[in-house]
């Protein structure tokens, strides 16, 4: 990956991005109490072009916090409760045969599904059939809809935000981990702490009216994407991002050796461009103008956790894959090791 300096002009937008990131973060605390660092990785993939699953108990506001991030965002919002009875076309949109009054001609037309919009709540993903799942993912990857042979785009910017219950499994359907890794960042909503609790009691139980400003706007979020780009990222910050996904593959051989007894599965490439786009987005939330490695830490848990799978000794303990995530991080080392080069520099001295 060869990333160009940033010039002037660039490092003036890195600081509206910090301060409007700090307008967001204030427009939502009006409404969501904690929950700091989720609402840090939502924005992070809105800002690197990603699409987030958020998991949680029931009650944790993950809808109220989707919501609320959508009022902070001048862009049009749509939500969907997934049921067991939805259709690909419920959320997709359908052809309708209508008649022209004049000429009595009659032609199909296309009715846009709600997902015909910048931000989508999908709400319950786990609750709907894999065909309608499949129709949602197969979205947020073409970033278009096919009815009739006909190719509809979607709006720009397009995020979905879906949301799961991990503890109701009757009539659930599991998200397979090959759509699962479409989502950039898998993040889990916790319960809030003793203060926190005391503050969302306290509130939502009296007569308080709260309007949420909107701050960014669509245009606006485009730039701050074409931005997160144009974020230099140093060789060493790539190779650590790429040492600590290829440990996570047993199949390789060349791993850790805990990883073979905890992991039946590793991440793919996909995981080393998100934790990097990851590390690129934070770097520009907080207006710094290269991305490094603890930016890239910062993330590896959102981005690691749903694209490692576990085996069934480490299950039986307890051990999760953010466990594993954890013995990483302390055991890959964030320093390249000599032998690394520079692919371009490589290449040199190999023609010198």
């Amino acid at each position: 990956m060869a990333d160009e300096h940033m010039n002037d002009e660039d490092l003036q937008q890195l600081e509206s991005v910090k301060d409007a990131t700090g307008k967001v973060r204030t427009e939502l605390a009006k409404v969501i109490i904690g929950q700091h660092e989720v609402i840090d990785q939502l924005l992070m993939a809105i800002f690197a072009r990603g699409h987030c699953l958020l998991e949680g108990v029931p009650g944790l506001a993950k809808t109220l916090m989707v919501s609320t991030l959508a009022d902070s965002l001048k862009m049009s919002f749509n939500r969907v409760q997934f049921t067991p009875d939805l259709m690909p076309s419920d959320i997709t949109g359908t052809e309708v045969l209508q008649e022209d009054k004049l000429s009595g001609a009659r032609e199909f037309r296309f009715i846009n599904g709600p997902i015909f919009a910048n931000i989508i709540l999908a709400d319950e993903i786990n609750r709907t059939p894999p065909k309608t799942q499949a129709a949602l993912l197969e979205a947020m990857q073409e970033r278009q809809v096919t009815v009739g042979g006909q190719r509809h785009s979607l709006p720009d910017p397009f995020f979905v935000l879906a949301t799961q219950n991990p503890i109701e499994q009757e009539g659930t359907y599991t998200l397979p981990e090959a759509q699962q890794d479409r989502f950039m960042f898998k993040v889990f909503v916790k319960y809030p702490s003793y203060d926190e609790e005391y503050q969302v009691a306290s509130t939502t139980t009296s007569q308080v009216n709260t309007k949420v400003a909107a701050v960014l706007s669509g245009e606006e979020i485009s730039n701050i994407q074409k931005l997160v780009r144009r974020v230099p990222v140093p060789a060493h910050v790539i190779h650590y991002a790429l040492r600590l996904v290829r440990s996570t593959r047993v199949l390789e051989g060349d791993v850790p050796d805990f990883i073979s007894d905890l992991l039946s599965w590793g991440a793919g490439p996909r995981a080393v461009q998100f934790l990097l786009l990851g590390a690129k987005a934070r770097a520009v939330m907080n207006g710094k103008s290269a991305a490094s490695t603890a930016d890239l830490k910062s993330v590896a848990h959102a981005v690691l956790r749903h694209r490692l799978i576990t085996t069934f000794g480490a299950e039986s303990s307890g051990i999760t894959s953010d466990h594993v995530v954890d013995k990483l991080l302390e055991h890959v080392s964030e320093r390249a090791d000599k032998d690394e080069v520079v692919p371009e520099l490589k290449a040199a001295l190999t023609a010198a």
